[in-house]
């Protein structure tokens, strides 16, 4: 082990993460796992020191792609290799390969020598991150912030365990089957559901609130950093048990016996928690069999069941975006409970108790494995969303809204058109359950962005349909455009002579395919949570209507934020984030009552608005209000609410309001905000996609019958 690389055995508690590390070590077919958690809590440092503790990978001399010389892989850019040549291979120790967030693709498939292929016919290929990962470990630290380009690459050498790179009628495929580890703090956003459902399991961490545990962890830290090789030095032998156990554990594994008794555990346990597909199963079966291996048997238990469980279905539960991963540990218990006629009596435990973590000291003893050793500080795992008003799909006329309750008459005070007296401040409401979600039409940003790729706007991103040509920009390719680049390379064709290279293409010949797809914007909402919102019912259907938008939002890629107003100002209740999490954990305790300030909130989304566009100038914003347009509180609320309003549309800045006004009197005064903003106005029930659809329906049956 490098003395720069913290020892995995010095590792504070942290016990789960461990396990799942040690467990995907023993049985890479597991799938690897998730580290989700706050940050500081070791995630990086954790999965760096497992790659120490890897065994040896043999590999054919002089491969690039680390071909395992017993069986080659066929397709090797390298080969071919023989078969059987064992005595052609050469030891290395197993590589952990990081994937940075902001890579290229090139840089994570491997890229192709353009002009090589073009002139010279030749298949000249630069492996990649997903080769140089074969056989090893591919660590993607902040995995929820990877862009959607290298999650669908990742996804289909995941799943394949193939590489293939196509293009321009150049073909290239390598094997490429890694233990994938994932990092990510949630607070940052969650994954996609089908990266999430290739990690094979799932830990959860956290810092210690154990005032010892906390004090060791510092005391370690610190004696590495003064002393990386004294330390590193001091752990070797507990490093050399583990080591020595994990490679006992991956022989061991193959006569472990997964009995129906076992099989019918885990398919009740999965199906009683009602996960999708079955992967689930077979994880969980795999982790079952590498838990009883890890503890020395051959036979899987229930307990073994039950920790397998727990680590492979949480992240597998999840419904929509804002479930948080999670099992019922008593749920869990009520269904094995149903198995307990059928355990079997378990083989004795050559080293100590059964992985549960029900001992004292755990699986391992007190100084045997991952927690013990020096110090005894720490404990061994338990096995145990063209000009600024934004677009709409086909938005309908603004209609009256039967049945809702009544409009409260604050028209003929100042809370309605100007001119007479402030309404009284009305007391804080508590927060209300929103109703249920629902899907609602697509909002997009006019124009043409180059901002992240995503699902909303249209935008010119590194996919989708080609539209045109040019020259690389800062000298890098990104998607070659072959008919421009014969093109430019044509006049200097003459000089070849005959006999001479079939095609010459310099480097400024070179030319890339412009593409139109579309991009992720910032949403950033403006509620409207003062007293005249805060009717229980009126207010339930506008969180409703809002936590719709935000999965929207999510679905669509987008970052979201969200400004606050009520009583005497404003609130940033959520900084822009990718996570939409937050902000549905934000908009479900936000409280109601007291006046309309809505100038003040106007103008509080216009300074994120400014500050967000500095940190991130290719990412266009959309405004989206969400009110009934009241205004009170000062002089001349309504005016200073449209001079508002007029600001952020000289801002250039697109933007929606939802209209939240109810009953049979309407004032109108969302409509005024929006001519103000420049944007369109849709009621509460235009919000719904499924409104929309039916409302194109009936135009378009009216005008056929108008044609006939």
């Amino acid at each position: 082990m490098s003395s720069s690389t913290y020892p995995f055995t010095a590792i504070v508690g942290m016990d789960d993460m461990r396990l799942g590390l040690l467990l995907n070590a023993i049985s890479p077919s597991i799938g690897g796992v998730l580290v989700r958690g706050e940050k500081g809590t070791a995630k990086t440092t954790t999965v760096r020191a497992l790659a120490a503790l890897l065994p040896e990978v043999v590999t054919v001399t002089g491969c690039r792609f680390s071909c395992d010389p017993a069986a080659p892989d066929p397709h090797c850019p390298d080969g071919p290799h023989p078969a059987g040549s064992d005595g052609d291979g050469s030891a290395r120790p197993a590589r952990m390969v990081e994937l940075p967030v902001g890579a290229s693709e090139d840089r994570l498939v491997g890229s192709l020598d353009i002009e090589r292929a073009l002139g010279e016919g030749v298949k000249a290929f630069e492996p990649g991150l997903l080769a140089a990962a074969h056989r090893g470990v591919l660590y993607v630290d902040e995995v929820n912030l990877l862009g959607d380009h290298l999650v669908d690459s990742l996804l289909d050498a995941a799943a394949t365990g193939v590489s293939s790179v196509e293009r321009e009628g150049v073909s290239v495929r390598h094997a490429s089957r890694f233990l994938l580890v994932g990092t990510m703090n949630p607070e940052e956003g969650e994954l996609r559901p089908q990266l999430l459902d290739r990690f094979g399991l799932t830990v959860e961490v956290a810092a210690s609130r154990e005032t010892e545990e906390r004090v060791e962890v510092v005391r370690r830290r610190l004696a590495f950093d003064e002393d990386p090789a004294a330390f590193a030095a001091k752990w070797a032998p507990e490093e050399d048990a583990l080591r020595e156990r994990i490679a006992a554990a991956r022989a061991l594994l193959p006569g472990v016996r997964l009995g129906d008794g076992a099989l019918r555990r885990i398919a009740a346990v999965c199906a009683g928690f009602e996960v999708d597909g079955m992967r689930a199963d077979i994880v969980t079966a795999r982790t079952s069999a590498a838990l009883a291996a890890w503890a020395g048997r051959t036979d899987v238990t229930t307990a073994d069941v039950r920790q397998a469980a727990l680590l492979s279905l949480p992240h597998r539960r999840r419904r929509n975006p804002f479930d948080a991963p999670g099992l019922d540990e008593d749920r869990l218990d009520e269904i094995l409970a149903g198995f307990e006629d059928e355990e079997p009596e378990p083989d004795p435990e050559p080293d100590g108790p059964e992985p549960d973590g029900d001992g004292p000291e755990g699986p391992q003893g007190p100084d045997d494995g991952p927690g013990g050793g020096p110090d005894d500080g720490g404990r061994p795992p338990r096995d145990a969303g063209d000009g600024p008003a934004a677009t709409t799909d086909d938005v309908p006329p603004q209609r009256q809204e039967p049945g809702h309750e009544p409009a409260r008459q604050e028209a003929s005070a100042s809370g309605g058109r100007e001119g007479g007296g402030e309404a009284p401040e009305t007391p804080e409401t508590p927060a209300v359950a929103a109703s249920e979600p629902f899907r609602t039409r697509r909002f997009t940003v006019p124009g043409l962005g180059e901002g992240a790729d995503g699902r909303r706007s249209r935008a010119l991103t590194a996919h989708g349909r080609t539209t045109g040509a040019r020259r690389p920009r800062g000298g890098a390719l990104s998607k070659l455009h072959l008919a421009a680049t014969v093109q430019a390379a044509a006049p200097h064709q003459r000089a070849r002579g005959r006999g001479g290279p079939g095609l010459v293409v310099r480097r400024d010949d070179l030319r890339e395919a412009v593409r139109e797809g579309r991009e992720g914007n910032l949403v950033l909402f403006v509620v409207d949570a003062s007293g005249s919102m805060a009717a229980r019912k009126r207010m339930s259907a506008v969180k409703g209507a809002v936590l719709s938008l935000l999965m929207d939002a999510y679905q669509r890629r987008d970052k979201i934020g969200m400004v606050t107003f009520r009583g005497t100002g404003a609130t940033v209740a959520l900084p822009p984030t990718s996570s939409v999490e937050a902000g549905a954990a934000r908009l479900e305790k936000l409280p109601t009552g007291g006046r309309t300030p809505l100038a003040a909130g106007l103008l509080q989304a216009h300074e994120v608005l400014r500050v967000e566009r500095m940190r991130d100038p290719s990412r266009r914003p959309l405004l989206v209000v969400v009110t009934d347009g009241r205004a009170t509180g000062g002089l001349e609320p309504l005016a200073r609410a449209a001079r508002a309003a007029g600001l952020l549309a000289g801002s250039g800045i697109a933007s929606v309001v939802v209209d939240c006004e109810a009953g049979p009197v309407r004032l109108g005064l969302a409509g005024e905000l929006g001519r103000a903003l420049g944007g369109p106005v849709v009621t509460l029930d235009d919000l719904r996609a499924e409104n929309v659809s039916a409302l194109v329906r009936t135009v378009r049956n009216t005008d056929s019958r108008r044609a006939a």
